[in-house]
């Protein structure tokens, strides 16, 4: 069982098996139709497309009519039927990737989890790694297929906007943000245009967990450079834009065997949308 990552070459040795499922995240966040298109230009052999916003999203504005962010979870039971449109079983292997260093797979990667599947992994170096080992790729499509998968207890855990504004002032827990430093300093208007951060956050953008390739940094270096971050990961939480790029962070800790870091789902975006939450630049 793949719980993390794999590499290229692993995948390539079990890419006919019949019980693994290959999901193609990419995206671009300026762009919503780039990773569709990207895909039907070339993909892995045997995956299927994912859409962030279609798929792994909720509606931004919730049903009480306040904005949660700008990826907000969609209801388990809403995920778990798009998990079984997409052929993934109970005990389905699956593996996730992107061509961005894992920013958009891990996200996949985190939300199987948060419904209890733990047999996920993301494709270490993404699409790059597999193109670089000699593998083919191309552009035909699956034919579609359903799963069983059915709901189990989480492994993962969340905390909501109240959670993080309680622990402003009780500093119980250590709040990593993982967007770039510009952003985190409130110097770019263009993706954030209420810039900053949540008082007494840190920051770790998430690129610093990937080596030059693109790959994964090794267990023990990330384990080296997070621990100076966070000391006890179960007493983390990892914020960053709108809950994608903080499963990044969330996937180096588990390969750094530093388990139990929560996620704050709604992130800088929900959380800058009320004025009378406390901003630091």
């Amino acid at each position: 069982m793949y719980t993390t990552l794999i590499s290229a070459t692993e995948l390539a040795s079990h890419i006919a098996d019949t019980n693994w499922v290959v999901l193609d995240c990419r995206h671009d966040l300026m762009d919503t139709k780039a990773g569709q298109a990207a895909y039907d230009q070339g993909h892995i052999p045997g995956a299927q497309f994912v859409h962030l916003d279609q798929r792994l999203s909720a509606a931004k504005t919730g049903a009480d009519g306040i904005f949660r962010g700008r990826h907000p979870l969609p209801e388990k039971a809403s995920f778990i039927t798009t998990l079984q449109a997409l052929g993934i079983n109970n005990d389905s292997q699956v593996i996730v990737y992107d061509a961005h260093g894992g920013m958009f797979a891990a996200r996949l990667w985190w939300m199987l989890r948060w419904v209890g599947h733990k047999a996920v992994a993301v494709l270490d170096g993404g699409l790059p790694a597999w193109i670089a080992t000699g593998q083919p790729v191309t552009t035909e499509v699956p034919a579609a297929r359903s799963g069983n998968i059915s709901e189990q207890a989480t492994l993962v855990g969340t905390v909501d906007v109240s959670q993080v504004l309680a622990n402003i002032s009780s500093a119980a827990k250590t709040l990593v943000d993982a967007r770039a430093a510009d952003r985190f300093r409130g110097e770019n208007e263009t993706i954030d245009p209420i810039g900053g951060h949540i008082p007494g956050a840190k920051n770790r953008f998430f690129k610093d967990n990937l080596q030059a390739d693109g790959r994964f940094k090794p267990a023990d270096q990330l384990q080296q450079e997070w621990s100076a971050i966070v000391g006890d990961a179960s007493q983390a939480i990892m914020q960053c834009g709108s809950g994608v790029t903080a499963c990044h962070n969330l996937l180096a800790l588990e390969v750094a065997g530093l388990q139990g870091a929560a996620l704050y789902p709604g992130s800088w975006s929900e959380w800058c949308a009320d004025t009378s939450r406390p901003v630091e630049r």
